[in-house]
């Protein structure tokens, strides 16, 4: 069950407001001192402690996301109480905050968790030295979107334009910072307002404008991983009649058929950008609440991998992007195999 998202006036005079107050009333409380050496002993001697791992870690959350909300507030202030929120010098304002607040976050997250964050960049390090470039990223596991923003900006220097769920906006910071940045929230077919754009037209139009340090973000897949959606979508294919590419979606035992329509949108509408795929490993079985609670501490090696493609190398009829997109991910599922096997039975 997805709940339905609250109207936007509401999530900034309730929830944001909410999330400042309860990291009000915990920061100067006793609670947040056995929290705090809870979080110290979970990493200094042996055994899960699973429990001080997540009341840890979701306080400091709780305080992470109101000193961001804090910031963004004076930065509402700044830009004349929201009149200039979506200038250029705004825009650098709130792309540098982001910066520093991720960096603080994956700190504490490696410490809490341990967590082992290693990106094979050899392959798109020059792609991502200058020009910009759309990223199509695997979708598997907690955190997975957020460990691919902080490198974009923390390793490569990249802002981010990211296409993403509108049920996300339930999270105060990225609703707040996300709607200030060039972002696109999605709202599925079925609960989308009649004439409301659809996504390929929606993903083109942030796309249009990309400049030489932009990098737009995109999920071909549309969500995390799972094998029940992964069946339902190559029974979509077929009812579709797209048999072949059922077929090709089949052999992929990793990665859902991914959807064309954005990326390709993207691609039309930004032909001078390189195109990088992402996959990653290491969360992949952390499926559900009890996978993770199964897991903590996490203690796993997180590996990136990506590749690079130029402009030229990007079809132009779109029977043929789309077969070139799903080649594409065959060679992510490929590798993800190869992961598995490398790294053995957990």
């Amino acid at each position: 069950m997805t709940w339905r998202l609250p109207p936007r006036w509401l999530r900034r005079l309730v929830l944001a407001p909410a999330v400042v107050l309860l990291a009000v009333v915990l920061l100067p409380t006793d609670l947040l001192l056995v929290l705090l050496l809870a979080g110290v002993l979970t990493w200094v001697t042996p055994g899960r402690f699973r429990t001080p791992r997540v009341l840890w870690l979701a306080s400091f959350y709780i305080l992470w996301e109101a000193a961001v909300l804090v910031a963004a507030f004076v930065l509402w202030i700044a830009s004349g109480f929201g009149w200039a929120v979506r200038s250029p010098a705004s825009e650098r304002r709130h792309y540098a905050l982001e910066r520093h607040a991720l960096r603080v976050l994956f700190w504490q997250v490696r410490w809490t968790l341990r967590l082992q964050i290693d990106v094979d960049d050899t392959d798109v390090a020059r792609r991502f030295a200058a020009g910009p470039v759309i990223v199509a990223a695997r979708h598997a596991g907690p955190g997975d979107s957020f460990i691919l923003v902080h490198t974009l900006l923390n390793s490569y220097g990249r802002t981010p334009r990211i296409v993403l769920k509108d049920t996300l906006q339930w999270d105060p910071v990225i609703d707040v910072m996300l709607n200030r940045l060039p972002s696109q929230f999605v709202t599925p077919r079925g609960s989308r307002d009649a004439g409301a754009p659809g996504l390929s037209g929606a993903v083109g139009r942030l796309a249009r404008d990309l400049g030489p340090r932009s990098a737009l973000v995109i999920f071909p897949e549309g969500s995390n991983f799972t094998p029940r959606r992964r069946r339902d979508r190559i029974a979509a294919l077929r009812r579709a009649g797209r048999h072949h590419l059922a077929e090709t979606a089949e052999q992929m035992r990793n990665v859902m058929a991914p959807h064309a329509g954005g990326i390709l949108a993207a691609t039309a509408e930004a032909p001078r950008a390189g195109v990088v795929f992402v996959a990653h490993t290491g969360l992949d079985r952390l499926v559900t609440v009890r996978d993770i609670w199964r897991e903590l501490p996490i203690d796993k090696r997180i590996v990136m991998k990506g590749w690079a493609v130029e402009p030229a190398q990007v079809p132009d009829a779109f029977e043929q992007q789309e077969a070139w997109l799903f080649d594409w991910w065959q060679r992510v599922d490929r590798w993800i195999s190869d992961q598995d096997v490398a790294a053995g039975p957990l």
